[in-house]
């Protein structure tokens, strides 16, 4: 007898046979690196952390990816399945995951002239944008052996308990490099026309199926859109689809453009499901399921994109670092309870593009499962918490969720701190969630929160624990004018308390200019909430038309990527910084350059090197490069540092108090979420 459907998400939640196994729901968890692939000795919290996202209801989860050999590293001594013996460490993980019921499959990955380490190969010596190596070109025996080595990493994933494989064959790593004509420039059996290109990934498909049997999920990860110049056209990824099926493919799931493609795809600013069209349009092209990605992070999403017809399964990677219950929770009828990503890239992928292990901005606990716990308090306690930023609610509702008995002071009339100016900001409109998130926890731990309360020692007395969790105050600027009613600090302008004049300075180009500039030069609806008007200025050809890879002709952007272009700009903006050098060079790895494209479309002056001489009804005057000059502003915004706000402390202190400093309270050099919810789930771990 079937089930009965799920009352609010019957195809999320509908399972799906395979023929030789059934999955209990539609989502899995998408491959993401971690880190903690690259060494033996990490592999335990490998294991917990894969354990806590099965028990969390994940119907079927893929690793980060591991290559086949050496020459298909990642990075020196990266990831990697090859030999025997490795199979030891990944009996942990398969073992770990079975327990709770769920699936596992091994990503192979061979990076090709991505793999950022001298013994790299390719179709072609060709030498990525992205990567100071230029690879070897392959011979024909040398592809004969890439294949074999796919196949030999596959079957000793089986003997290691995973219960299939996913074939990297997407994101611009080798596989992709031999069905695009940008990389592949061969003229034999494995290159010239789009069948010889895609050879190479139909054979690792077909003999990985005829090595490991009938009863091995084998999912092939096809780039649907390359957003590059010289990929695949439309027609050649069907192809290639059809030819992964007939090959012995069980899934294909979807991988969106290349590493050194300049539209983005995984960051904030791109809708939420910015390219689910690409797996539409595919459906019915080929029998298998199909598996649609990128920046679906809720079950409701999920939910649409399925019974749209959109695809048969949902990948959602990042949203299980931000919360492992995830689909426990929707299942459940939870959802408010979700701790949501915000595609920040933060403490994810810029954590990995910095040889550090990943985490996650909302939910530090993510790959430290075994050292950040959350027990129950054996003795609970008292505390206050003063300040209801992130750092505060961090620490407020994990240690009321450990049975503390938690007050949270806010001197605003709404929690958020900080982040109730980043939802502002165009293209962070994905914070409101966090906020969401934090608001329901209030609620469910029974935190007494004192919103429009300014805290004192007094109040604080009967306290066990004290937490200062203040945050910061903009840093004074110092040059002459610094008073002059031009000048006005980025608090005044996103809170609405001043709107800027038609012209205006900036100074300071860290993350909050950069942020303040995006307000300023927006204007209307985000188009982070609309993916057509998203897509048309980005320059991503829904069509597959005249262009390969999927870009529309940008015969005069100024970015290859932004056409037919943003709005005109609001307002005419400069971006100050005092250093020599490029702005924005201390931006997240994974979206500085966004930011910096997104701008420089708008108009926005970027300088660097820039000496601040005063301010005047004239404007701001300014020395660049041994040359005075004077930029007519209507207003000058600061965004000059942050320093740390914490009047208490010095009150608590006289009176003998201890207590504990978190958050930009403790440090304000930028504003950092990241650091201050780290800092406020570890306090609250501790107490």
């Amino acid at each position: 007898m079937a089930a009965a459907a799920h009352p609010l998400y019957p195809h999320l939640f509908a399972p799906l046979d395979l023929g030789f196994c059934t999955l209990p729901n539609r989502v899995l968890m998408g491959s993401m690196h971690t880190g903690l692939e690259d060494r033996a000795r990490d592999f335990p919290r490998l294991a917990a952390y894969f354990a806590e996202r099965a028990a969390g209801g994940v119907g079927l989860m893929v690793t980060g990816g591991f290559a086949p050999n050496i020459s298909g590293w990642l990075k020196p001594f990266g990831g990697k399945l090859s030999w025997s013996w490795e199979t030891h460490k990944h009996r942990q993980v398969t073992g770990a995951v079975h327990a709770h019921g769920s699936r596992i499959c091994l990503q192979i990955l061979h990076a090709g002239r991505y793999g950022y380490q001298p013994l790299q190969v390719a179709p072609s010596r060709l030498k990525a944008p992205i990567n100071p190596f230029t690879p070897r070109a392959l011979s024909a025996r040398g592809v004969e052996r890439q294949i074999d080595a796919f196949v030999r990493s596959a079957q000793l994933a089986q003997e290691a308990g995973y219960d299939g494989v996913e074939v990297m064959g997407s994101e611009g790593y080798l596989l992709n490099q031999f069905t695009a004509p940008r990389t592949n420039r061969r003229d034999d059996a494995f290159g010239g026309d789009a069948a010889r290109r895609r050879r190479f990934a139909v054979e690792i498909v077909r003999r990985i199926r005829q090595a490991c049997g009938p009863d091995f999920i084998l999912i092939y990860r096809l780039s649907m859109i390359d957003l590059v110049e010289g990929g695949s056209s439309w027609d050649e990824t069907v192809r290639l689809a059809k030819a992964a099926e007939a090959a012995g493919a069980t899934i294909l799931n979807t991988g969106i453009g290349w590493h050194e493609a300049r539209v983005p795809t995984i960051m904030h600013s791109v809708p939420r499901g910015a390219f689910a069209f690409t797996t539409k349009r595919l459906m019915g092209e080929v029998k298998i399921p199909l598996m649609t990605s990128n920046r679906i992070n809720n079950p409701e999403q999920g939910e649409r994109l399925i019974a749209d017809g959109a695809a048969d399964l949902v990948s959602m990677a990042r949203p299980f670092l931000a919360d492992p219950e995830f689909v426990a929770k929707a299942a459940a009828g939870r959802g408010g309870e979700i701790n949501t990503c915000i595609a920040c890239n933060q403490a994810c992928l810029d954590h990995v593009f910095q040889n550090r292990t990943a985490s996650c901005l909302v939910n530090p606990r993510a790959c430290h499962e075994t050292e950040l716990n959350y027990r129950p308090a054996a003795k609970p306690r008292t505390i206050a918490v003063v300040g209801a930023g992130p750092a505060g609610l961090a620490a407020a509702t994990i240690a009321a969720g450990r049975g503390h008995r938690v007050t949270l002071f806010e001197t605003s009339h709404e929690i958020g701190g900080q982040f109730n100016l980043a939802k502002r900001i165009p293209g962070k409109e994905e914070f409101h969630e966090t906020l969401r998130y934090f608001r329901r926890q209030i609620e469910l731990t029974g935190i007494e929160l004192r919103l429009d309360t300014q805290a004192d020692a007094t109040a604080l007395a009967g306290f066990d624990e004290v937490v200062l969790a203040t945050g910061i105050r903009p840093r004074q600027v110092g040059f002459p004018g610094a008073r002059h009613p031009k000048v006005v600090s980025y608090l005044d302008v996103l809170t609405g308390r001043v709107v800027p004049g038609r012209k205006v300075a900036i100074i300071g180009a860290g993350g909050i200019g950069f942020d303040v500039a995006g307000f300023l030069v927006h204007e209307g609806p985000s188009s982070a909430l609309d993916a057509g008007r998203w897509r048309a200025e980005w320059g991503v050809d829904l069509g597959y038309g005249e262009n390969r890879g999927g870009l529309a002709p940008t015969p005069r952007a100024p970015v290859r990527a932004l056409h037919p272009g943003p709005k005109p700009a609001a307002r005419e903006v400069w971006l100050l910084q005092r250093s020599p050098g490029k702005p924005g060079a201390g931006l997240g790895k994974t979206t500085g350059w966004v930011h910096r494209a997104a701008l420089k479309a708008r108009g926005v002056r970027m300088l660097g090197g820039v000496e601040y001489l005063g301010v005047d009804a004239a404007g701001l005057h300014v020395r660049i490069d041994g040359q005075l000059q004077t930029l007519p502003a209507d207003h000058v915004v600061t965004c000059a540092g942050q320093e740390p706000y914490r009047p208490l402390a010095a009150e608590l202190e006289a009176s003998g108090r201890s207590f504990h400093v978190i958050g930009g309270a403790d440090i304000a050099a930028e504003l950092d979420a990241k650091r201050a919810i780290a800092q406020g789930s570890r306090i609250a771990a501790a107490l």
